[in-house]
């Protein structure tokens, strides 16, 4: 359940700790925990910033933790969106 074909001839694959819903879940509890909704972060701030260090989604690489927006986007607790340095997120 946490291997992802990478191409259709099945010669790459991901591994996934965690799959993206699941850590779009741990982050939208931080949020919550924190009262951070209505707020914006940049991607950095949420995989390398001093407020999530004890976080277990510190460190997370950005493509993971860009699907895992990509997740929380679809049931509408947040909103990927484009800064002038990057990207960023809204979380409702």
């Amino acid at each position: 359940g946490n291997l992802e074909w990478l191409d259709k001839n099945k010669t790459s694959f991901l591994i996934m700790w965690r799959r993206p819903e699941e850590w779009g879940k741990l982050i939208y509890q931080w949020v919550l925990k924190n009262g951070l909704t209505n707020s914006v972060f940049t991607l950095y701030e949420l995989a390398s910033g001093d407020d999530t260090e004890n976080e277990e989604f510190h460190g997370l690489d950005e493509t993971m933790l860009l699907r895992a927006l990509q997740a929380l986007q679809q049931e509408h607790k947040a909103e990927i969106i484009t800064l002038d340095d990057g990207r960023g997120v809204k979380f409702f």
